[in-house]
């Protein structure tokens, strides 16, 4: 299938220990955290390069975000996908998952001829796991969520995946065109191939705004989130217990082991 295409949705999220809260705003802080793709979202691009590695065709990478993005798409670029798109508006900004399932299914629709989505299973920053389902609802095609490997079948346009489910896994076979969110252990993401890292650095990413979509500007963004942070919280920390065991290695081996045994004791007695 050499004409096939799929689209990778990417998302640049900020480093999750270094996440800071607007407490006016409550959205996140972007310029206060370095940044990073998400992780699935590397795991969505190796399976798509996989495909494409087995069965020809393109992989278009596309993202939601401000201009700052463009530089993580050319990594996309550098290990193995064809082009890049970069929805990029102020009127985008502070979306909750409704808001941006809709602007990027709108930019799918504007890049048209697609056989595939892939998105990774959620992001590290909202960790909702929302967006791909919703790009499916708003796409109107078939989804399939939590897998874990994906090939082509020998009917053409039928896409067989394996996903995970409570207690085992499933396979399902899907017709096309259709979305799969993909799980953070589905694969080994490739490295950036430094053969292609120069023509990324020099290849446009084609850049739209709000007036490049057919979108309702009452549904992107702010105005069209109707999810609201009332307030944030910080988790409590839990002390750990410290102690330090005098004397020599052998006495400290001895009351390391009377500490220790009541426990195994315990624990076996519990079984």
């Amino acid at each position: 299938m050499s004409d096939l295409h799929i689209i990778v949705c990417m998302k640049v999220v900020p480093k999750s220990e270094e996440v800071q809260i607007d407490p006016e705003t409550m959205t996140l802080l972007r310029n206060e955290a370095r940044s990073e793709i998400n992780p699935t979202d590397m795991n969505a691009l190796e399976s798509a390069f996989l495909l494409k590695d087995r069965h020809g065709g393109r992989v278009t990478l596309l993202a939601m975000g401000p201009p700052l993005f463009e530089d993580y798409l050319r990594v996309g670029l550098a290990m193995g996908a064809d082009a890049a798109y970069l929805l990029s508006d102020r009127a985008f900004g502070a979306a909750d998952t409704l808001a941006t399932s809709y602007v990027l299914a709108a930019g799918a629709k504007k890049l048209g001829d697609y056989d595939l989505i892939i998105c990774g299973e959620e992001s590290a920053d909202g960790a909702t796991g929302q967006v791909p389902p919703g790009i499916a609802e708003w796409l109107d095609i078939a989804q399939v969520t939590y897998a874990t490997a994906l090939s082509l079948e020998e009917e053409p346009g039928h896409l067989r995946s394996r996903r995970e489910v409570r207690g085992g896994h499933e396979v399902l076979s899907t017709l096309l065109p259709a979305l799969v969110s993909v799980v953070g252990h589905a694969n080994e993401p490739r490295f950036m191939d430094m053969d292609r890292r120069a023509w990324s650095a020099a290849e446009p990413v084609t850049i739209w705004g709000l007036g490049d979509l057919d979108v309702d500007p009452e549904w992107v963004g702010l105005p069209g989130s109707p999810t609201e942070v009332a307030g944030t919280s910080e988790a409590p920390k839990r002390d750990r217990r410290r102690e330090i065991l005098p004397g020599a290695p052998e006495e400290q081996a001895q009351r390391l082991a009377a500490e220790i045994i009541p426990f195994l004791e315990a624990a076996g007695a519990r079984e």
